[in-house]
């Protein structure tokens, strides 16, 4: 989908055109967002600002995602990528707002991942991970618009096997998986063999080589950083460690020996 292997992630109310631009220089992907595309989870989006949290509120939030792709300048060459991650309460919002992501080479992340009572209150976030028939809705309603699409998941959420989930997701639609492994790291591997068709980017304490490495170890395809994506000296080091791995790989695989490379 991208290189480098190297995304920034979204963080709610951070992650803006501005944001991505300044990773640009040492990543493949940005995720933008999360932005809440209707009533409810705009409600909720109000709610969590109330109590300090930082959250993008806009009063017509397909026209702030447009504004944002439009603003975004570092991400035009033919091997990055940028994707919007959205949360909503229905289908309808993320088909709209897919088909503006669509029209700028963008895609649209679905947010099965954050865990805020707020969010969760009105059928948001992680709350989707336990209704798979809604995800896999939400999946194939912007998958309708053309946009390349995927889903933000979070593991250790006690009945839900993701796995399974992945499946269903490529099933409806979807084209990679952003899995926060949280202190799970070796979901990632049971991910990436139930679902070989999906891209799996892995996030979750993503800072140096030796957290990079054992993701990809496992199998994932790309790996992003969160909290620090802000931070350069962070990205420069994942950025290294990604590329160096990948080039091990195909050192390996020009000399016949494949001993070193992940299933």
């Amino acid at each position: 989908m991208f290189t480098p292997r190297v995304a920034v992630a979204s963080l709610s109310g951070e992650s803006d055109a501005a944001w991505a631009d300044a990773a640009a220089p040492h990543v493949g992907a940005a995720f933008v967002g999360g932005v809440a595309l209707d009533d409810a989870s705009q409600a909720a989006a109000r709610d969590l600002v109330a109590r300090g949290r930082s959250e993008f509120l806009a009063d017509d939030p397909v026209a702030f995602v447009s504004d944002q792709l439009d603003a975004i300048a570092g991400f035009d060459g033919a091997d990055r990528f940028v994707a919007v991650n959205v949360r909503a309460t229905s289908p309808d919002p993320i088909r709209e707002v897919a088909a503006v992501c669509a029209d700028r080479g963008a895609g649209v992340e679905i947010n099965a991942h954050c865990r805020q009572d707020e969010l969760c209150a009105v059928g948001c976030g992680e709350t989707l991970l336990r209704d798979t028939d809604r995800l896999a809705a939400y999946v194939t309603a912007a998958a309708e618009s053309g946009a390349p699409v995927g889903a933000k998941v979070r593991a250790e959420i006690d009945g839900v096997d993701l796995p399974s989930l992945a499946v269903t997701l490529a099933d409806a639609g979807a084209d990679w998986l952003h899995v926060d492994a949280m202190d799970s790291e070796a979901v990632i591997a049971d991910v990436a063999a139930a679902a070989p068709d999906l891209f799996v980017v892995a996030n979750n304490g993503v800072r140096d080589r030796e957290t990079a490495t054992e993701y990809l170890d496992y199998g994932a395809d790309a790996v992003s950083v969160g909290r620090p994506s802000d931070n350069p000296a962070v990205l420069r080091r994942v950025r290294t460690a990604v590329d160096d791995w990948f080039a091990g790989r195909e050192s390996d695989a020009e000399s016949g020996d494949e001993s070193g490379v992940s299933a």
